[in-house]
């Protein structure tokens, strides 16, 4: 077995694991996301949290069928195509880095409606 195979396995049962921890957990899942954990018991409120749990589900779903995929191709054709799977997983993980946590969590915020 190849390095690329190991490595991609591996990080394909880390994913798949999180990924279904946030669908089993939901909205009690949104405390363990990095930066949304700092926020205050009352700044969480004003956040959808389902929303939160649903999109982190999803990115660790699709990253693990990147590795998977990468751990496939590397054993069938070739181990540098692990490489490029890394590269697509790390382009896609530093798509979603935010370094202001209002920013990064801005979409995921309620709507209340107005009262008159």
């Amino acid at each position: 077995m190849n390095l690329g195979v190991l490595m991609c396995g591996i990080l394909t049962v880390c994913f798949c694991i999180m990924g279904t921890l946030f669908a089993i957990f939901k909205e009690r899942a949104a405390k363990f996301v990095s930066g949304f954990n700092l926020f205050s018991k009352e700044e969480q409120a004003l956040y959808d949290k389902a929303h939160i749990s649903r999109d982190i589900r999803n990115q660790c779903f699709l990253w693990s069928a990147i590795m998977f995929t990468g751990a496939i191709l590397s054993y069938f054709i070739t181990p540098y195509l692990a490489i490029i799977a890394f590269i697509v997983w790390l382009f896609l993980f530093f798509k979603e880095v935010h370094f202001d946590n209002q920013k990064a969590f801005e979409k995921y915020l309620l709507k209340h409606k107005s009262t008159k």
